[in-house]
């Protein structure tokens, strides 16, 4: 038989095997568990195994360490322009520093929520409209800083705040879609206006090159006349030159064939008048077969000596 000894003896063996079994604990990973003496904190054990002293020390708060996301419900905020507008979000946090987390603030989650539900009615209720549906990541970077620096002595980080929903009144929604609409077609006059004006500088650059190119072409072809009348007037000064000098040589012949030639070509320019059919006027049939029998002479008079 155990004597009162041996009972007292394994009394406290099992005593202390319980009270070593109570003081280790197993905290998982991405937990933080703050230990409290008395009522008052002390450490935080980290992931892994740990030991404290059962009965002296307690187990305070279990706080993750991992990222957290909570919705931010839907509420109601009125814009600088006086739109009243409904939003919602989202927020992304970490803890820091567990015993801050723990100790620091009463209810983490709802002093987070309801700081960052202040500061959205704040940071957009300073905006117009159309700033609060067009600048969604500004609105998204002012709500992160002040709320980061608020959660700050927290022990807590918040990583990234973001707007979800926008929504306009439904009346607001449809003034925006007659608005937008009536800038489209605005637009549209402006392009359509544009084309027009552009078309029209083609067209007018085109003419004015046509008109250029016609000008080029009658200066060269008057150029041309010019010079076809200037050589014609040249043999023709040559011609008369020639009758002259036959002339003064004492050869009447030629002058006979000078006049002759310019009376048949008078006489072919009325025959082939396009306005004149059937035209009479004295005409001296001797003096002109006697211009064509001066051209026979002087033709005879041009074989004879080439024949000599």
């Amino acid at each position: 038989m155990l004597t009162q000894f041996g009972i007292v003896v394994v009394a406290l063996l099992g005593f202390a095997v319980v009270m070593i079994f109570l003081g280790f604990k197993a905290v998982p990973q991405g937990m933080e568990y703050t230990v409290e003496r008395f009522r008052g904190y002390t450490r935080t054990l980290r992931p892994g195994m740990n030991l404290i002293i059962p009965v002296f020390e307690t187990i305070g708060a279990k706080i993750s360490m991992r990222e957290t996301v909570m919705d931010v419900p839907r509420q109601e905020v009125i814009s600088r322009d006086n739109a009243m507008i409904t939003v919602d979000g989202v927020v992304f946090f970490q803890v820091l520093n567990a015993a801050k987390a723990a100790y620091e603030v009463n209810q983490l989650q709802h002093a987070i929520l309801n700081l960052t539900m202040t500061n959205v009615r704040t940071v957009m209720g300073s905006m117009d409209l159309d700033d609060l549906l067009s600048r969604r990541d500004d609105i998204n970077q002012r709500l992160l800083t002040v709320v980061d620096q608020a959660t700050s002595p927290w022990g807590i980080k918040v990583t990234r705040i973001e707007i979800k929903d926008i929504s306009p009144p439904a009346d607001l929604v449809a003034s925006m879609g007659r608005q937008m609409k009536a800038e489209r077609e605005k637009r549209a006059l402006i392009l359509e206006a544009e084309g027009m004006r552009q078309a029209a500088i083609l067209k007018a650059e085109g003419e004015k090159q046509a008109a250029i190119l016609q000008a080029e072409g009658r200066r060269e072809a008057a150029y041309r006349d010019a010079e076809a009348r200037e050589r014609e007037a040249e043999a023709e000064a040559k011609a008369t030159t020639s009758v002259s000098e036959a002339i003064a040589s004492g050869n009447v012949q030629a002058l006979n064939y000078f006049v002759a030639g310019r009376y048949i070509d008078a006489l072919g320019k009325f025959a082939v008048s396009p306005n004149q059919k059937v035209f009479f006027m004295p005409v001296e049939a001797a003096s002109v077969i006697g211009s064509i029998g001066g051209i026979a002479e002087i033709a005879k008079q041009a074989f004879g000596k080439e024949g000599k």
